[in-house]
């Protein structure tokens, strides 16, 4: 076995096993497959395996290889070229096991090398050099730790045995005189692969557990997991559009189609999806409208590219046709547009009228879509038409009646809030009437907790009393004196208060919600006040009217004719609270509509008409450019064909016998089929623009620009990293002294 070893002159680089100095009993071998190379291999001596292999055959060792553990490989090894002689013959008869042992190790490399390459480099195995030359030693084991992580990745990946174990644990005297360069050239050999490059170190740049997926595979990914969503809510699209009930992890149900709505709703984990989320919203807060219209458009553009993706072609290229498409597309929207600029009044009153019904026509109101489209017109009308601000418009739902029952209030309106005992006696109306707004409790206080009063004297007792009761008068006599008919305050209004004013033919309310009495405030020019000390008239606000109605169930307090800035209230009734909650995100956006339409006073044809438009135009443009972009610019304008095909689709029609005359009706000169579009009552087609089926140029022209950005945005993505999640503290030490034992230290160590 000795002249075995010395004939095998493969190496002279020594290995010196870090030994734990502990015993390894058969059973804890077996046990420790489970482990790494430093728990089984390095922890342990060559002389301490080789008494443990005399208890074994050689067979069974075999068998420990072919099971496939990589933990046990290299001891293996090892005892294989220990054992030479055979148990029975005592000749040197186990080369073959030797054999089949490096052929496994050859395979098991190649299929683990990620898993033995990282329990590599985790274990600490120190080369050492030992010479008589202590200057050159310790510069050896510099030399030699620096290359460490190459070592044992080339006996993997190089697919080299084993450094040979000499009997002896330091140098002969014929190697004492090794220098540092036949150091470097011997480790410069290992480190070779076979075709002679070099084996580089691993890098590792993020944290253990993180998940990485790039390339072409994870940008198919990502728009297989954009068009799911667009899928689950491009049913909604249109006036026979269908509806959605979702339900919250807190049971309440919501149903609506209104697209923003339910993006909202849905809890998207996807990273790549939020990003249609985000342009829902982004629709819905700059127009109101055509959330839908924006995750479906995006949705199909992403389709449109998936086969050119799949194809290889760089996203690059796609992502600038793109673009130049979308530009070309808002400009055209822009010239066919019509403007109501310079019209009477009446005719554009007329004109966002048949805006907000074209809104309202896909919503759940739609079979009142003129009531509550002429409700939005006035609604809007009564604003600043300067400001036009969205806020001044208040909407209160009551539950009963029907649709119809729903009326506005031009002024201030809101539910009569608690009051306490002596309201009955109040003023219910009065004309002119001064406001005073509070953020004030008007209730009688007494303190009952961490109060303490030393009397000298127990006569002094009732002083005390009294004091408590002067308080309270004192400041119910400053709001008397200050000349105000009406006392709204954010905090409560206690019932002494009640009966006070009520005596005096006051009117109060407590615990005004915090919107209404700020619509309340900038009507009627009232201020806030915290205090009741030095009020006067010009802190007071005033309105024509103030009465209080019975509307259902429920009574409110209106103010009409508020003279410092103008607002409405809009009053909806209905038989469900899921239809009410509808109905008003339903009038929020005719609202938004109406509002965008009286100040970007252009129109365009619905109904599929302008998508049609545009995608015959960009059609003919893709006709005149050179390239791969003529694919890509004429994939955009097949997208576009997908607001007039899901019309279609959602209204029962046949979308391809629509869609061909729709290209037939574009296609004719002159622009004569201009204005046609789906007809979703007859199946058919019709001129939009005639019929009133009309939309602002603005939602389209935002629509495009916004699904054609976020398409380049999840296009230009290729690669996704997801950071594993932080693990939470252990322990939950309490803060300060006494911080608890273990997770329960929390509470004791707060400062008292």
């Amino acid at each position: 076995m000795n002249c075995d070893w010395k004939t095998k002159k493969r190496t002279n680089t020594l290995v010196k096993l870090a030994t734990k100095r502990r015993t390894l009993s058969e059973n804890k071998l077996r046990a420790a497959k489970c482990g790494t190379i430093l728990d089984v291999f390095v922890s342990h001596s060559i002389r301490k395996m080789k008494k443990l292999a005399a208890t074994s055959s050689t067979e069974k060792i075999y068998k420990d290889i072919v099971d496939g553990d990589i933990s046990l490989l290299y001891e293996v090894m090892v005892v294989v070229k220990e054992r030479r002689r055979d148990e029975q013959t005592g000749k040197y008869s186990s080369v073959a096991v030797e054999k089949k042992a490096s052929d496994f190790l050859r395979e098991t490399a190649r299929n683990k090398k990620a898993v033995a390459v990282k329990a590599l480099k985790e274990a600490k195995i120190a080369f050492m050099k030992k010479t008589k030359r202590t200057q050159n030693k310790q510069k050896i084991k510099e030399r030699i730790f620096q290359r460490k992580e190459f070592f044992f990745s080339l006996l993997l990946l190089n697919n080299a045995p084993l450094p040979q174990k000499k009997r002896s644990n330091t140098f002969r005297s014929n190697n004492n005189n090794r220098s540092l360069n036949d150091v470097d050239d011997k480790m410069t050999t290992l480190m070779q692969m076979p075709d002679g490059r070099l084996i580089q170190p691993q890098i590792v740049l993020l944290k253990e557990g993180t998940d990485t997926s790039q390339g072409k595979g994870q940008l198919i990914s990502n728009i297989n997991a954009c068009m799911a969503i667009v899928d689950t809510i491009r049913t909604t699209l249109g006036p026979r559009g269908l509806d959605k009930l979702v339900v919250d992890n807190r049971g309440v149900t919501t149903i609506t189609n209104d697209g923003a709505t339910i993006m909202k709703l849905l809890e998207i984990v996807h990273p790549a999806v939020k990003t249609l989320v985000d342009i829902a919203r982004s629709q819905d807060a700059e127009v109101g409208d055509g959330t839908t219209t924006v995750v479906l458009l995006c949705g199909e553009f992403l389709r449109e590219a998936k086969p050119f993706i799949e194809d290889g072609v760089h996203p690059m290229n796609i992502i600038r046709a793109f673009r130049k498409a979308s530009e070309l597309a808002v400009q055209k929207v822009k010239e066919v547009s019509v403007s109501i600029e310079g019209n009477s009044k009446e005719e554009k009153e007329e004109m966002l009228k048949k805006c907000a019904m074209t809104t309202l026509s896909s919503k759940l109101v739609g079979g009142e879509k003129e009531f509550f489209a002429k409700m939005v017109v006035d609604a809007v009308g009564h604003l600043d038409q300067d400001l036009l601000d969205p806020k001044m418009i208040g909407v209160k739902k009551v539950l009963g009646a029907s649709m119809r029952d729903s009326f506005l209030v031009d002024g201030v309106a809101f539910k009569k809030t608690f009051s306490y005992a002596g309201f009955e006696q109040m003023t219910k109306k009065m004309v002119k009437p001064k406001i005073l707004a509070l953020n004030l409790e008007l209730e009688l206080k007494s303190e009952k907790d961490n109060a303490e009063v030393r009397l000298s004297d127990p006569s002094k007792y009732q002083e005390i009393v009294d004091a408590e009761w002067n308080i309270i008068y004192d400041k119910l006599e400053k709001c008397v004196q200050s000349g105000a008919n009406v006392v709204l305050s954010r905090l409560a209004i206690g019932d002494l208060a009640t009966q006070y004013f009520a005596d005096r033919g006051l009117f109060c309310a407590g615990r005004v919600e915090q919107a209404d009495l700020d619509r309340c405030t900038r009507a009627t020019g009232a201020a806030v006040q915290t205090t009741v000390n030095d009020l006067n008239d010009e802190q007071l606000g005033t309105c024509d009217i103030f009465e209080e109605i019975q509307v259902g169930s429920e009574r409110f307090n209106v103010f009409r004719g508020c003279t410092e800035a103008k607002t409405c209230t809009l009053v909806l009734r209905g038989g469900a609270e899921q239809f009410i909650e509808e109905a008003a995100r339903s009038l929020n956006d005719a609202i938004e509509i109406v509002r965008r339409a009286t100040k970007n006073a252009a129109v365009v044809p619905g109904g599929g008409a302008i998508d049609m438009e545009l995608s015959k135009c960009l059609k003919e443009y893709a006709r005149t450019v050179e390239g791969k972009s003529q694919l890509f610019i004429h994939a955009f304008a097949r997208a576009l064909e997908v607001i007039p095909r899901q019309l279609c689709d959602n209204s029962g029609c046949d979308a391809t016998d629509v869609l061909n005359k729709l290209r037939q009706k574009h296609a004719s000169p002159n622009h004569e089929g201009l204005n046609f579009g789906v007809d979703v009552n007859s199946g058919g087609i019709l001129d939009t623009f005639a019929n009133f089926i009309w939309e602002p140029a603005l939602v389209k022209c935002n629509a495009i620009a916004a699904a054609c950005e976020a398409t380049c945005l999840i296009l230009s993505i290729d690669e996704t990293v997801r950071n594993p999640r932080s693990e939470d503290a252990q322990g939950g030490g309490g803060g300060g002294r006494g911080g608890g034992r273990g997770g329960r230290g929390g509470g004791r160590g707060m400062r008292r």
